[in-house]
């Protein structure tokens, strides 16, 4: 793990440099909803893969077919790869660390999905209205998309912070609403214990009240079940996940 090596005496530095000793390597090949996945568990957030947005990121997939697909806060290309996985028109994948869209890519050659895909190494809280002033570049590109993914870190991890948290939501959401076309499809998380289901959906309410859109909720879902919720231990509670239909 990063941060544990100090320094080495000689002794030691002998023993490394003897192969049969050396450390493994540590990207991993992992397997979720029958895609492939490289993943350095050394450089990536956390542990180098969110797992507890499994059955999420299947929900995506199911929905996909036909649609184009703006996977939002990517990292190594998961909900991307389910979406294109699902018979997508086109996926892109944006991420503003430079490692994970590299990782994202290789993810998508692994798995024979490059094809449909591209990937962008850009602040996602820059690039949304970016792309809402340039609405000539998206019809260029093959038209708006209608599907856009929102997994962003939390944005708060402290009680304190739960008001400007709200405002980080209801800001990524109303910048992902500005581009969904009627009939559009909007999958959108936090993944804070803080910001609880009511206050996301209060946040989501208020973007959606703030850009003068109509949602539909198609789905409500939580964390998967190998990540469970105890009742009466609230921060087991963290992840809540919605799709949504612009109508």
């Amino acid at each position: 793990y990063k941060g544990w090596w100090t320094g080495a005496s000689p002794d030691e530095n002998s023993l490394l440099a003897d192969s049969s000793l050396a450390l493994p390597s540590t990207h991993v090949l992992a397997t979720e909803n029958g895609l492939k996945f490289n993943l350095d568990l050394e450089n990536s957030q956390k542990t180098g893969f969110f797992l507890d947005q499994k059955y999420n990121r299947r929900a995506v997939r199911q929905l996909a077919q036909g649609h184009r697909v703006l996977d939002c806060f990517c990292h190594v290309g998961p909900f991307g790869l389910n979406a294109a996985a699902g018979e997508a028109e086109f996926v892109r994948c944006v991420d503003v660390s430079q490692t994970a869209i590299d990782l994202a890519r290789q993810n998508a050659e692994l798995n024979g999905l490059a094809n449909r895909m591209d990937f962008t190494c850009a602040n996602v809280l820059e690039y949304l209205p970016e792309l809402a002033g340039d609405r000539s570049q998206l019809k260029a590109e093959g038209g708006p998309f209608d599907l856009i993914i929102l997994d962003p870190p939390a944005f708060t991890k402290t009680r304190d912070k739960i008001r400007s948290a709200m405002r980080g939501y209801k800001e990524i959401n109303a910048a992902a609403m500005k581009l969904l076309p009627r009939g559009g499809y909007l999958a959108t998380c936090s993944c804070s214990h803080f910001m609880t289901r009511d206050l996301l959906a209060q946040a989501i309410t208020e973007a959606a009240h703030h850009t003068n859109v109509q949602l539909k909720q198609i789905e409500e879902r939580q964390q998967a079940p190998d990540h469970p919720i105890l009742w009466g231990v609230p921060e087991s509670h963290y992840l809540d996940f919605f799709i949504f239909q612009v109508i």
